[in-house]
């Protein structure tokens, strides 16, 4: 879409261009296209005379849709392109025709130039904003013409954060602090809150993880330093070694940001804390645990942009995604996500959630905490103070009259059997088992005294998982495999055609660390009336195996073991979260 002077109208205003030229509000464009109901329109409408945001933010806070799905559907009736720029990479010099303050104040991303045309291409998140054209266009000197692409608010934000650096740097603070410019002793609450530089410090650390896409912060004492780590990808990694007086103001920043009591440094607390960056909400769990060199805090991130991820975009296999779908097809039963912390399990069971919520059924969740709100889903946390805990809350729910029921986790002999019994009279219950595999799960139940008996005909399967960590595409390296890794990929040797395999070597993309993000493997165990007579029986585990390798059932190695073939994870990798060394027998 090309500058025009005749676009006057604001989507702030909730009024757009149609492709004929004609205005039309946003909300009753959203309301005619199906996206939302009337009722959500006259919500988001009563929430905005006491907001100063624009009517299709303030759709997306609410939960009622996403900025994609708005923006697809102003695309489709206006005729404006848009762009996804989670799959682009803007020309290097581009930046610097826009500066990031302007680009940051219209919400603007240049994209690439044209310079046999005099061409400049840019995402707007208002691309009616005649306003912010203007000033582009009076900044540039009338050198290029403008080419404007619909995005995201949320995207641009985050693609300018990511473009242009760091709106703070760790850097910077720490040289402030080190040359003595900055009083590190000052008290936080007696100085300018932000002015303070360890406030800026903390913040810019917590800004920091999320971009670097952290799942976790550690901050731990030592004894001569303060060593600040961060979990990605599943592995911790040392980001900043300090010296030991960061401890104390850090620790009481931490503490007010999460509501903690200051005072108490003896006793476990938890806390939560809530920002916003890069037009996204972020969530911080946190929990802090006195050691012998002052109080470890440990921070769960929780980004609901990453921890609600769509079924289909969960990296499982063509064949397991079915048999996942066939399952949660059943109008009864429980089934279960089995793996060790960190697996997953959360992650998977809100997409399954995600997946099935719709107006027509009542979903209810029992967790430790909730962890991501979703939108028509009642969410509720255990809390030990009134006595509400799973099996007690699972009892309360009964009777809300629910369809689903997510149970957090089935940690003891109540909960498993309540949620059981739920499953029994005519509910789907989705829950989480620590076990190391899918038949695992079947003597750990019965280990938490639930009697076979109710298990028959209930357990309508259970998946384990685990998250392997994915190779990074521009630096992986091609090699042929060993005598000894061939018979772990059970690829033989008198073959003629022996597949290559990839390891990692690491290079600036991924920080020298060889691998970007992860993926998911799992063994899907559907319990049928065979299964079931075993469970009866008592069977072992070699047994139920046995017979779930005879009605197809793939164990989670040989998942592994695909996707080392298929070139998007390693072996080491694998080997790291699998056990593949009964294979050398």
């Amino acid at each position: 879409m090309n500058f025009n002077n005749k676009m006057v109208g604001r989507i702030q205003t909730r009024e757009i261009f149609m492709a004929d030229n004609k205005p039309v509000r946003l909300g009753d464009l959203l309301v005619e296209t199906g996206i939302i109901t009337q009722d959500q329109l006259v919500i988001a409408l009563k929430e905005q005379k006491n907001s100063d945001l624009p009517l299709g933010k303030l759709i997306v806070k609410l939960g009622f849709a996403t900025d994609k799905v708005i923006n697809d559907a102003i695309s489709k009736s206006t005729g404006q392109e848009t762009i996804d720029l989670s799959k682009i990479v803007p020309d290097d010099d581009v930046q610097q025709l826009i500066p990031k303050d302007l680009a940051r104040r219209y919400k603007i991303l240049p994209l690439s130039i044209d310079e046999a045309n005099a061409s400049l291409t840019i995402a707007m998140s208002d691309t009616y904003n005649v306003q912010a054209l203007d000033r582009i266009k009076i900044y540039l000197k009338g050198k290029y013409d403008l080419n404007v692409l619909l995005a995201g608010e949320s995207e641009i934000e985050d693609a300018i954060d990511h473009f242009y650096g760091y709106t703070l740097s760790v850097d910077a603070i720490v040289q402030e602090i080190e040359t003595g410019k900055a009083d590190l002793n000052t008290d936080i609450g007696e100085a300018t809150e932000y002015s303070h530089p360890l406030v800026r410090l903390v913040d810019a650390l917590l800004a920091d993880a999320v971009k670097r896409g952290a799942s976790d912060i550690h901050f731990e004492p030592e004894e001569g330093f303060y060593r600040i780590r961060y979990r990605i990808d599943g592995v911790l990694r040392q980001i900043r070694a300090l010296h030991s007086n960061y401890s104390a103001g850090i620790t009481v920043r931490l503490k007010v940001l999460s509501g903690m009591n200051i005072a108490e440094n003896r006793a476990p607390q938890d806390g939560r804390i809530s920002l916003t960056y890069s037009g996204r909400q972020i969530d911080f769990r946190v929990a802090s645990q006195p050691t012998m060199h002052g109080e470890d805090i440990v921070l769960r991130v929780l980004d609901r942009k990453k921890g609600i991820v769509p079924l289909e975009k969960l990296g499982l296999h063509h064949d397991a995604l079915s048999e996942l779908k066939l399952m949660m097809s059943r109008p009864e039963g429980i089934i279960l996500v089995t793996g060790p912390t960190g697996s997953g399990k959360t992650t998977t069971l809100y997409s399954i959630i995600n997946y099935l919520a719709s107006e027509s059924v009542n979903i209810m969740t029992l967790e430790d905490p909730v962890e991501y709100p979703l939108a028509m889903i009642r969410q509720s946390s255990v809390n030990e103070a009134v006595k509400l805990d799973f099996a007690s809350g699972i009892r309360s729910m009964m009777r809300q009259d629910p369809d689903i029921i997510l149970v957090g986790e089935v940690r003891d002999a109540d909960t498993a059997e309540m949620a059981l019994r739920a499953a029994m009279t005519g509910h789907q219950v989705y829950s989480t088992l620590h076990t190391n595999s899918a038949v695992g799960a079947i003597p750990r139940l019965i280990d938490l005294e639930v009697p076979p008996s109710i298990m028959v005909g209930n357990i309508i399967g259970i998946v384990a998982q685990r998250l392997v960590r994915l190779l990074c595409p521009h630096c992986k390296e091609e090699y042929e495999p060993s005598e000894i890794e061939m018979i772990l990929l059970s690829i033989d040797e008198d073959a003629e055609d022996i597949p290559n395999i990839y390891r990692a070597t690491g290079c600036e993309k991924c920080e020298y660390i060889g691998y970007k993000g992860r993926i998911s493997l799992l063994e899907i165990l559907r319990v049928d009336e065979d299964i079931d007579e075993l469970i009866v029986k008592r069977a072992s585990n070699r047994e139920i195996t046995n017979m779930a390798l005879e009605k197809g059932f793939i164990p989670i190695a040989d998942d592994g073991i695909r996707r080392i073939i298929e070139g998007v994870t390693s072996l080491d990798e694998v080997s790291r979260v699998i056990d593949l060394t009964s294979r050398l027998k």
